[in-house]
């Protein structure tokens, strides 16, 4: 309830504040009504529908608001930036004109006006990006590729291509068409192998059934590996009993076994070509914080040896960071997601890659390489909650393993 009051509090102040753009736009009673009931429209539906709503689903009714409440925070913080910049300038303007005793040579209303149309016309930007990520944004996928080089991969594997995707939330889904689309685009990379990171739902393993037949034309010579992610273990909802929870999650297990998955849970597995191999190394989903702590790396590694080429599959790249780097095992490239880049962000190819969530993972969306070890974190191939994604796309990764150092 403190929580709760304090968030109410926080979005009244804001709301108050960016008001002082709008002002100069919307005159006379009705108009300052409307302003204000907007945002009581809005805040009270978004808590009426996580109040009485299912949580195991997102309805379309509660996305609507929770996209609707992002638009709105979103552009009234640009609005309050400006605004905030304006009267720090005009506070210290007036404090210079008060201590020499001179005359303003400016009409501040109309300054004033002027300031709110520009910050009007900034936060117009988010808008339009936001509505562009829900109604685009979400189904567009990228297929990013990286060559990455190392001295000791067994020479039969030399070029051997790898497609990665991770975080399905399946639950998300709205448009059959999009994700066709997107297995389509999977299968014509025609790679040896297809590793998938997990989450393939958001809570509930019957989420996945109407999609179950699309996922299973996805094909690869060798064979589609898999782990869980942190959604699948249904820890986000609440359960009748702790019998039907473990159901939940044994149908998940069969459905990945049905689409073609062999899934990983804290065990290995080898690939064999012309007398060598490499290790598919998967483990439970281990997250820092409050996440759940089932991956277990040393018994994944019972059946393998210090000499094998090891890719690791495991769904949080803070276990890379917490575990994996410093283990005493060699762990040549570790595949991860989860962080879905937040979903927003700005990208640019070799200028910029930013998002939020680089202040709670270190490591959160392409290739990182510490201590000799690649770890490559996915972008996510659906969406959670925000049912968009503005800048930072639905992704499909493709590796190719390389023999020799990356200068040769």
């Amino acid at each position: 309830m403190i929580r709760f009051i304090l968030f109410i509090a926080i979005v009244i102040a804001l709301d108050i504040y960016a008001y002082q753009a709008f002002r100069f736009l919307v005159r006379g009673r009705v108009g300052i009504i409307l302003y204000f009931l907007i945002t009581a429209l809005v805040i009270g539906g978004l808590f009426w529908q996580f109040s009485t709503g299912d949580r195991r689903q997102w309805s379309a009714t509660t996305q609507f608001f929770i996209v609707t409440f992002i638009i709105m925070i979103v552009s009234k913080i640009v609005l309050i930036a400006v605004m905030f910049g304006e009267d720090g300038f005009r506070s210290l303007e007036g404090l210079y004109y008060k201590l020499s005793g001179k005359n303003t040579s400016y009409t501040l209303p109309s300054r004033r006006k002027f300031i709110s149309q520009i910050a009007l016309g900034l936060a117009a930007i988010p808008f339009a990006s936001i509505l562009y990520g829900v109604v685009k944004g979400r189904y567009n996928f990228k297929v990013l590729k990286y060559t990455l080089h190392f001295e000791d991969l067994p020479d039969a594997f030399d070029s051997y291509r790898i497609t990665q995707i991770s975080d399905i939330h399946s639950g998300s889904f709205d448009n059959k068409e999009k994700v066709a689309y997107a297995i389509d685009l999977i299968n014509e990379q025609a790679s040896d192998t297809i590793l998938f990171t997990g989450d393939m739902v958001n809570n509930e393993a019957k989420e996945m059934e109407p999609y179950m037949d699309m996922f299973s034309k996805l094909r690869a010579r060798d064979g589609k590996y898999s782990v869980l992610g942190n959604h699948d273990y249904g820890d986000y909802v609440s359960w009748e009993t702790e019998e039907l929870k473990e159901a939940n999650l044994d149908r998940l297990k069969e459905i990945q076994k049905e689409i073609g998955f062999d899934l990983i849970l804290n065990d290995s597995r080898f690939i064999e070509k012309e007398g060598q191999r490499i290790a598919l190394v998967g483990v439970e989903n281990w997250g820092a914080g409050g996440f759940k702590k089932a991956g277990d790396l040393n018994k994944a590694m019972t059946a393998i040896s210090s000499e094998d080429f090891k890719i690791l599959l495991s769904h949080d790249p803070s276990h890379w960071a917490n575990e994996v780097i410093e283990h005493k095992d060699h762990f040549h490239l570790t595949l991860s997601g989860h962080t879905h880049g937040m979903q927003f962000g700005i990208e640019i190819p070799g200028w910029i890659k930013w998002s939020p969530v680089k202040w709670r993972y270190k490591h959160w969306a392409g290739i990182y390489k510490e201590k000799g070890q690649y770890i490559n974190v996915n972008r996510g191939f659906g969406y959670l909650a925000f049912p968009g994604r503005v800048g930072i796309w639905p992704e499909i990764t493709v590796i190719e393993l390389k023999k020799g150092s990356a200068t040769a």
